[in-house]
């Protein structure tokens, strides 16, 4: 087994509506990120009648997007979704990064 050590990549993990899917995946992929993995869930938000009727309820199919990139794209990124795709707000998504530190194969 080779250890070898890595210290510029961080592995992005990103939560979305399925509406926003191909619009990220192509955004994110502009940005040069390596072994993209698209993955589908359901979000856990609970809601009453009223709110259903009324369309002000959160969207519960959700797209789960993971990916590789460079250390010093990760603010183009975060940049990126606040501006284009306005994770700033609730209910839009939520986006977080975590360094890799080494590899072992």
């Amino acid at each position: 087994m080779i250890n070898q050590k890595i210290d510029n990549v961080e592995y992005l993990i990103l939560i979305a509506g399925r509406k926003q899917k191909d619009m990220l995946l192509s955004r994110i992929c502009d940005v040069d990120c390596r072994i993209v993995n698209t993955i589908y869930g359901r979000g856990s938000v609970e809601s009453n009648y009223l709110l259903d009727m009324l369309g002000l309820v959160a969207e519960e199919n959700k797209v789960i997007i993971t990916c590789l990139l460079q250390k010093d794209k990760t603010d183009a990124i975060f940049n990126m979704l606040l501006n284009e795709f306005s994770f700033g707000h609730p209910n839009t998504g939520i986006a977080f990064t975590l360094p890799i530190s080494g590899m072992a194969f």
